[in-house]
């Protein structure tokens, strides 16, 4: 049997300090530890369901299954974990909330918890016991986990990194030893790989996390945003047309087919060696690593996206947040749930087996092995503390969301791209839409 006492829980996994995901036996230790001294008790006989994506990294699903089993083993809560597709989730949360039922915590993505906060159950208690333990949340955490009045609706219990993801040879091949850090390089190698037959492609259909991550940088980096701080439509302006020329014209230098393209297009593009650059997470990595690409895996790399005009990273990286509602029976074990997640060793070993897929939002997991254990993978370390959230410039609330939930921003870029529109009409267009929304 495998025993554990409190001083060694608090101290850490060796394993996990070596790199190496925990047994289950060793899960389970920790496990029971931290029962014996969990700050939130779960009702008796409580039961719970969990939905979440369907993963993109197998490992990671695995060491969140693992978790999961070792917490109702510590515990006795049962909990039924479900998978739906990424881009499902929003409107199943939002059928839950309005009919007021269905799973007691939902995995979301951005600002979901932001469109019914006043369904969800207050995680004021969770998230400040956490963030004392845990070096204290990064900024965009705590943006997106407190709605309006100050309290805590949701927990974002990780990121999701979307860089660039490229082939060394094919943009050496175009003239280029490194992918451009400003605007006007990026699209001069754009042109360069077109020309060369291996051109570029990004998601411009409505790819929550792809689509969005890249068409609100480059809308930033021209200085453009839907919202300024008040939450007052700014969108239409010179530099939103010109952040849709910019677009255009890395569009017109794309594989064809782009706008319609989902989460999963890009990945099996540039698998298929179709693209030489498109934004993901490290899933294209690491699938290449784990089927034996070796061609892909040795030749690619990561990178920052370009900085634009304001000299600073304008970079949107997926918000994963964890929220329970109020019609569960049971509130005290999605509390404890919470609590279990996000402290170590788990939450170490979960990070261990997303491989740099998902990354922390406590700064006190900056140290985690996974960020050395491959300069690939190095990249993804920060994405939370690099990141502006869904509100650009303003908040993150059910407007917001709602912005978000509508792809404002990748239907302004897309209708201009394409050639559906002008760029000013389709800013135009693009601040009708978002007026209605913000009311203003």
């Amino acid at each position: 049997m495998f025993n554990i006492d409190r001083r060694s829980l608090l101290k850490g996994s060796t394993a996990l300090a070596l790199g190496a995901a925990l047994t289950p036996a060793q899960l389970l230790g920790y496990a029971k530890a931290w029962a014996a001294d969990m700050k939130f008790k779960p009702e008796a006989g409580a039961e719970l369901r969990l939905l979440r994506w369907k993963r993109f990294i197998q490992s990671e699903e695995d060491a969140f299954l693992a978790l999961i089993d070792a917490f109702t083993q510590a515990t006795g809560v049962k909990v039924t974990v479900e998978s739906e597709f990424m881009d499902d989730i929003q409107p199943k949360a939002s059928v839950a909330a309005n009919v007021g039922s269905g799973p007691d915590l939902i995995w979301g993505l951005y600002s979901t918890a932001h469109l019914f906060p006043d369904k969800l159950i207050d995680l004021t208690d969770v998230a400040d016991h956490l963030g004392g333990l845990y070096g204290g949340w990064v900024e965009a955490a705590e943006t997106y986990g407190k709605g309006d009045g100050g309290t805590w609706i949701n927990i974002p219990i990780c990121f999701g990194g979307n860089y660039l993801n490229y082939r060394n040879s094919m943009i050496e091949a175009a003239g280029f030893q490194s992918v451009p850090e400003d605007l006007e390089g990026f699209l001069e190698m754009s042109k360069a790989l077109k020309a060369n037959g291996t051109p570029m492609g990004m998601a411009l259909g409505h790819a929550s996390g792809d689509g969005n991550a890249w068409t609100h940088w480059a809308l930033w980096a021209h200085d453009a945003y839907v919202v300024d701080e008040n939450d007052k439509v700014i969108l239409d302006s010179p530099e939103a047309v010109k952040a849709c020329e910019y677009v255009k014209a890395l569009y017109d230098s794309w594989i064809p087919g782009t706008a319609s393209w989902n989460d999963g297009s890009n990945n099996k593009a540039f698998l298929a060696g179709e693209v030489s650059v498109t934004n993901n997470g490290i899933s294209i990595y690491q699938k290449a690593l784990t089927e034996g690409m070796t061609d892909i895996s040795e030749d690619m790399d990561h990178a920052f996206y370009p900085v634009g005009v304001s000299g600073k990273p304008t970079e949107l990286h997926v918000a994963w947040s964890l929220m329970a509602f109020k019609y569960s029976k049971y509130p005290n074990a999605c509390k404890a749930l919470f609590e279990f997640i996000m402290s170590k060793p788990q939450y170490d070993d979960w990070l261990v087996g997303s491989v740099a897929y998902l990354t922390h939002p406590l700064n006190g997991y900056d140290d985690n092995p996974i960020w050395t254990s491959d300069p690939k993978r190095t990249i993804f370390r920060d994405c939370a503390k690099r990141t502006l959230t869904a509100g650009g410039k303003g908040s993150v609330g059910e407007r917001a969301a709602a912005a978000l939930a509508d792809f404002i921003v990748v239907d302004m870029l897309a209708s201009a791209a394409t050639g559906q529109t002008t760029p000013e009409e389709a800013v135009k267009q693009a601040t009708r839409k978002a007026k209605r929304i913000y009311r203003s």
